[in-house]
């Protein structure tokens, strides 16, 4: 049974439905850019918001999100996701000669198997629905088919997503490195970072909200992923919808399989806070990503933004992607 202290069964009540209901009202951009948008928050991020972010670039460092894509990965088998299978369609074995072409000619190719969601990737607005309707009051059955995401496929958002960046580093502010499994980062744990991190962590319109909790940090030092992929984790609270939609972010990505604090904070809920922010904010949510070389040079350097480059493939109609994002400071 989820503890009812949790912030937001305190906050909300015990009645999961009538909360997300409630906040999902509060917080709703749906015709916000106009019935057929397929872009959601990300129409925050715009020109003059990219040549600002480019002026945050002073060294020139390089720091890749990304987790590996491979077959040490993190995933279980849950909901049919499994690790990258990688396979060499052609190899250095494979001779001019068996290969028929010219010259002494031969090349090595590859292929991959792997569910979009299956690593450091972005949930697309497809991804979650609320009572059957998906992002800006779209029928989900008429909207995602068999044909994948009609309306708001992850191709959508694959070129605007270069933008300023922020790590609220919540882990070592509030814990000195790694929150426990089930805490539940409330918007006072967000400001709190936020002052104790300084100017440069000010979060505000168009800009790509990282939220390190540490738990990547405490899972290699393990022996293997354990229940990262789904098991208990630190995460944002419920609470933190209204924070995250009043300051217009174009997205948020954490170092957890979820986003949100698990287990749930409201009784036998499944992800409520993606069941408000994906299909009624118009938010994408960033899952399984690499903050720990970032977060070491920011606490080094004192400087929480930076340039961000985290566009997802463009794979027609998938509601999700796997992605390479690229903090340049």
């Amino acid at each position: 049974m989820t503890d009812v202290t949790t912030p937001a069964v305190a906050r909300y009540g015990n009645d999961a439905e009538a909360a997300i209901a409630s906040v999902s009202a509060s917080v709703s951009n749906w015709d916000r850019w106009g019935p057929d948008d397929a872009r959601g928050t990300v129409n925050f991020i715009d020109a003059d918001k990219r040549v600002a972010a480019s002026s945050l670039v002073i060294r020139g460092e390089t720091f890749s999100l990304s987790l590996p894509f491979d077959n040490d990965g993190p995933q279980n088998g849950w909901k049919r996701r499994v690790n990258p299978v990688h396979t060499m369609t052609s190899t250095g074995m494979d001779t001019a000669e068996i290969m028929g072409l010219p010259h002494g000619l031969s090349v090595a190719d590859d292929c991959v198997f792997m569910p979009l969601q299956c690593s450091t990737q972005w949930d697309g607005l497809g991804h979650v629905f609320d009572h059957g309707i998906g992002w800006n009051n779209r029928v989900a059955a008429r909207t995602v088919t068999s044909e994948g995401d009609l309306a708001t496929g992850i191709e959508h958002v694959s070129e605007p997503m270069v933008s300023r960046g922020v790590l609220l580093d919540v882990g070592r502010v509030l814990a000195g490195g790694e929150l426990p499994d089930g805490y539940a980062i409330t918007p006072a744990d967000l400001d709190a970072t936020i002052e104790a991190q300084g100017a440069s962590s000010a979060v505000g319109r168009g800009d790509i909200l990282l939220v390190r909790t540490g738990q990547l940090t405490r899972v290699r030092r393990g022996v293997g992923w354990g229940t990262y992929a789904g098991g208990p984790a630190p995460g944002l609270s419920f609470t933190t919808a209204e924070w995250l939609h009043a300051r217009e972010i174009a997205a948020v990505a954490t170092d957890t399989w979820g986003v949100e604090v698990r287990p749930n904070e409201f009784p036998n809920s499944m992800q409520p806070l993606h069941q408000v922010l994906l299909p009624h904010v118009g938010l994408l949510l960033g899952e399984m990503w690499d903050l720990d070389r970032l977060a070491a040079d920011c606490a080094a350097d004192g400087t929480y933004e930076f340039l961000l480059a985290a566009q997802p493939l463009p794979f027609t109609g998938a509601v999700g992607s796997p992605v390479n994002p690229i903090a340049v400071k």
